[in-house]
């Protein structure tokens, strides 16, 4: 059983400095040129313009696993009991027709969850099998750590990572062997704890970083679980006590979660409310889709590929600030098909890629037509009403359910899904219009579907979540502002690590909300990058982004806290950073919430050059206390959900406290 601790930030373990402190440009020149730093073999990577598209079929919901239910004697609560299993396997990800080397079947390994499905049978799969929940009826989980292998890809130990062999982190400059097999110390006991991605939990359920384990029982400095388990296992809880809406789940092992997730290890958790009048008017069954899209690339032998040449090899060897794929996977297929019949659909779509944002709209692509949609879901439920829209930009992490009418197209008509984001976004690359600026395709059978009306989305209640009534946001004013500052270290090669408010993970604790109190977070982004930024256990509310003088404040800011910026070191001061007033900053004024951002969110986009200002309240949505201790277990997290990002320092814990 977890046992609260005393504040544990623990002195750090190493210091990794910028590049430029350590080492001359001559240095860097001499080094990329010797044989040690020869670069590192990459295997040779499949054509994604040989890839068939539309071969592949998504043919309705992902499957869903079957709980066992009983009565909790400990709490008396109906409660739907679950065994999940984390093993490797292979998987039919790409198309049959795919001109692979060696590899007859056309399988790909990966890493899953799987467990038992409705209808009695095991099935593992990448995206894993969904969670339905129901709210009110909690679930608990076992989840075990069944992978015995390496990992299948780099791990970087010049990272702050779970590090379960206590392999001494190799001296500066790094001298590291090409991967495979890269530090076989480090590749082996694979880490692992799976986090549910906006859930309201006690923080001994909600996946800390530090409280991974590994399959032979090696477990973090944070490992807890609720009941006895096995030592290669832990129990989670869930109370489901939130609104019905889209969540997810997938692993956050300290230091590893960018490869994890690459891996395979994510799956929905579907909480419906039986309660909620809104839902029976919804398309349902057949009609009601999740789509997980994620970005990845394959070697030409049909098997995953990571980045494993680091941008700064003698700093991180492995570490790449981004991943970005060159085909697009939905629900573990490779630019997959759907029929669709003549009517309504409500799909729920996640953005579960590492990096990658999406900006998505549907076309008839002979005639250029764009089909109009409507969103009336965020991350954390209903918004406050439907939106129409003709496009929908979605970040690593964010969920969106839309409602889209096919009613009225031909029968053989094809529509896509299309792409036009850039990566990074939002100045990077152009999407390929002939790799990823494809997501899938729906095709239209003719066949009478979901009939509702011409306008569906106008029969729906009004407002559609009871809790967002008046004006937005209508969570009440702050009693704490927070300014919080997003800032790269940057060295001669490009970024060393990426930090939340110029501190790393393990400097001392600086966000300290009270347990049912509100705060403002105002957070600063001089990068060049947009940031999707997650708080763990809460939903909250976007106030407003507001442009402001980029070099003027990073210039100033730098100065207070007596760092050269952007050729920084991380701050690790045992107090909060010096913030600076944002008034004489400010440009133009703030842009309030769009439409469809009116509504709960746990992962907000965070443009470069803008000030975003999120409003918070440590308490459930409709205002009531939590009906567990917030302030138990060993704390909560916030970070950018750029899974890179998060790796290398973009993560930082925070403690709820008690009222005084």
């Amino acid at each position: 059983m977890h046992k609260r601790r005393k504040r544990r930030r623990k002195k750090l373990r190493y210091s990794i400095k910028p590049l430029i402190v350590t080492l001359t440009t001559l240095t860097i020149i001499v080094a990329l040129m010797s044989p040690m730093f020869a670069a590192q073999a990459q295997p040779v990577l499949l054509n994604p313009l040989t890839i068939p598209k539309w071969v592949n079929q998504i043919a309705g919901a992902p499957p869903a696993y079957e709980p066992t239910v009983a009565v909790d004697p400990n709490t008396g609560k109906l409660t739907h009991y679950y065994t999940i299993n984390i093993t490797k396997f292979k998987q039919q990800i790409l198309p049959a027709g795919t001109p692979l080397v060696g590899n007859p079947t056309g399988e790909t390994w990966v890493w899953g969850y799987g467990g038992k499905i409705v209808g009695g049978t095991f099935l593992a799969n990448s995206p894993a099998p969904s969670f339905e929940a129901v709210r009110g009826i909690p679930i608990q989980v076992t989840w075990i750590n069944n992978i015995s292998t390496p990992h299948m890809f780099a791990v970087d130990p010049t990272l702050h990572w779970a590090n379960p062999n206590k392999f001494p982190m190799p001296m500066e400059p790094v001298t590291a062997p090409p991967f495979p097999p890269g530090y076989p110390e480090a590749q082996y006991n694979v880490s692992l704890v799976t986090h549910l991605h906006g859930g309201e939990v006690r923080s001994d359920s909600d996946g800390y970083p530090e409280a991974w384990y590994t399959y032979n029982g090696i477990q973090g400095p944070e490992y807890g679980t609720t009941a006895a388990t096995d030592p290669n296992a832990a129990v989670f809880y869930y109370p489901n006590e939130q609104q019905g809406t889209t969540l997810w789940y997938h692993d956050h092992g300290l230091g590893v979660t960018r490869i994890n997730v690459m891996s395979g290890l994510a799956g929905f958790y579907l909480l419906r409310d039986p309660a909620d009048p809104v839902d029976p008017l919804l398309p349902s069954g057949d009609y009601e889709v999740p789509l997980a899209i994620q970005d990845r690339t394959f070697t030409n032998d049909g098997q995953l590929f990571f980045d494993n040449a680091g941008i700064n090899p003698t700093i991180h060897p492995y570490w790449v600030p981004e991943f970005f794929g060159n085909t697009i996977m939905v629900n573990g297929k490779v630019w997959p098909y759907m029929n669709v019949d003549n009517g309504w659909y409500r799909l729920r779509l996640l953005d579960g890629s590492n990096a990658r944002f999406y900006t998505l709209n549907f076309v008839e692509p002979i005639t250029k037509t764009i089909i109009p949609f409507y969103q009336i879901g965020s991350d954390g439920g209903y918004l406050k009403a439907p939106t129409p829209l003709t496009s929908l930009t979605i970040a690593p992490g964010e969920r969106a359910d839309i409602l889209i009418d096919f009613s009225n197209l031909a029968q053989g008509t094809n529509i896509l899904l299309r792409n036009t984001a850039k990566a990074p976004f939002p100045g990077g690359a152009t999407a390929d219009p002939r790799t990823v600026g494809q997501i899938m395709q729906f095709r239209v059978t003719g066949n009478a579907g979901f009939q509702q009306g011409a306008n569906l989305p106008a029969t729906l209640p009004a407002p559609l979540n009871p809790t967002l009534t008046g004006l937005f946001p209508n969570l009440p004013l702050p009693s704490k502002q927070r300014i919080l500052t997003l800032a790269e270290v940057m060295g001669a090669l490009g970024p060393l690590e990426v930090l939340l408010d110029g501190q790393k993970w393990h400097a001392p604790f600086t966000e300290d909300p009270i347990n049912g109190a509100t705060e403002e977070w105002i957070i600063v982004n001089p990068t060049a990058d947009a940031h999707p930024i997650h708080l763990h256990l809460v939903q909250f509310q976007l106030v407003s982004r507001q442009k402001f003088n980029v070099a003027k404040y990073t210039a100033d800011w730098a100065t207070a806290n007596g760092v050269t910026w952007p050729l920084m070191e991380a701050l690790m001061s045992p107090t909060q950073p010096t913030a600076l007033p944002l008034t004489s900053y400010l440009l133009g004024n703030p842009k309030l919430a769009p439409l469809n951002e009116q509504g709960w969110k746990d992962t907000i986009q965070m443009n470069p050059g803008e000030v975003t200002t999120i409003r918070v309240r440590w308490a459930a949505q409709d205002g009531s206390a939590y009906t567990f201790d917030p302030t138990a277990g060993p704390g909560y997290v916030w970070h950018c959900h750029i899974l890179e990002h998060e790796d290398n320092e973009m993560m930082r814990p925070y403690e709820v406290q008690s009222a005084p």
